[in-house]
């Protein structure tokens, strides 16, 4: 039998980056982008490598070129990392899982390193393949955790449960990571929200803009940990604006976020530096009449706008001046 599972890649809309300080958020899933894993029964448990994951290289100059595009975080230490968090999962909760080996392959359309979950995408769909093989069922509400844990407790790399939500729930999700309720339930309260009453929205991203999500994680942790104060109320504000734009969406006035997404982006910029490239991103949108914010870390941002065609057209095109591309996503 051969398991064929996904993951699609995602883009905050507004609260982020407060999803892993006992923040809210509001996200949605990019079906335009996934990343497919395929497992079989096999003699022995294998991983193999996507295409980009080279190890032999033309020259210096390839190698060194193919580390600036992809950085040295491929996926398969990500899987290898999913695999053992899940047999861990399984010890725990005295879940025997029968002695067939396995092969795994993946494949990726995200975009590398813009913020737009893709590493997060590769973890996802290697659980719901372990647990179709194995045919063991997690909690949907647990279920993002355990992935995050990968990444955050086997490779130590800094980042929420926003994306691991979005990609387990899948549609629009609005999620409140109070503390009370994390350390009560071991998870936050989410909520899908309806897609047709989000404003009209768009994605654009430049894949030379790329930045690792650790970076930003890491040096906020550092200072959220040891209760700088700038950083703590700011995690404050993002929440308050997540809920105070998932109040106008459901009352039917999605519409009406866009001056908190702005403040959204703005609040970002005062905590951390933004590279003179993502603020153009940012403002390519403003300038054409768009609210637009950060979609992740940077690379990608989102933007929503009063839903004139033309207007799409005319941000479209200052985008594809600038060498980004943009997609109105589908739900």
């Amino acid at each position: 039998m051969i398991i064929k599972t996904k993951a699609h890649g995602r883009a905050g809309l507004i609260g982020n980056p407060s999803d892993g300080y006992f923040g809210k958020t509001i996200s949605f899933i990019l079906k335009e982008f996934s990343t497919t894993v395929i497992c079989y029964e096999s003699p022995r448990i294998a991983i193999r490598p996507l295409h980009r994951e080279q190890l032999e290289f033309d020259g210096l100059g390839a190698l060194l070129n193919d580390i600036e595009m992809n950085g040295y975080y491929g996926g398969i230490r990500l899987i290898k990392a999913a695999i053992k968090r899940f047999a861990d999962y399984c010890q725990g909760e005295s879940i025997s899982l029968h002695g067939r080996n396995f092969a795994i392959e993946y494949s990726t359309e995200i975009p590398v390193r813009v913020g737009l979950a893709g590493s997060s995408a590769i973890v996802t769909a290697t659980f719901r393949a372990l647990m179709a093989f194995y045919d063991v069922q997690i909690p949907q509400p647990v279920l993002p955790g355990l992935i995050l844990s990968v990444e955050l407790d086997e490779l130590g790399i800094g980042a929420g449960l926003q994306d691991r939500v979005v990609q387990v729930y899948e549609g629009v999700v609005f999620m409140d990571f109070n503390e009370l309720l994390m350390r009560q339930q071991g998870h936050g309260q989410y909520e899908s929200l309806d897609p047709k009453a989000l404003p009209p929205l768009f994605v654009a991203y430049h894949d030379t803009l790329a930045e690792g999500t650790e970076i930003t994680h890491n040096d906020l942790r550092e200072r959220f940990d040891r209760g700088d104060k700038q950083v703590v109320d700011a995690m404050a504000q993002f929440a308050d604006l997540a809920q105070k734009s998932r109040d106008l969406i459901h009352a039917g006035r999605g519409i009406e976020i866009g001056p908190l997404m702005n403040r959204n982006f703005d609040l970002r910029a005062e905590l951390c530096t933004i590279s003179p490239g993502n603020h153009e991103l940012v403002e390519i949108g403003r300038q054409q009449g768009a609210a637009t914010k950060f979609a992740g870390s940077g690379g990608a941002v989102v933007g929503c706008y009063d839903g004139d065609p033309a207007r799409l057209n005319r941000i479209r095109g200052a985008y594809v001046e600038f060498g980004a591309k943009v997609i109105v996503p589908a739900f």
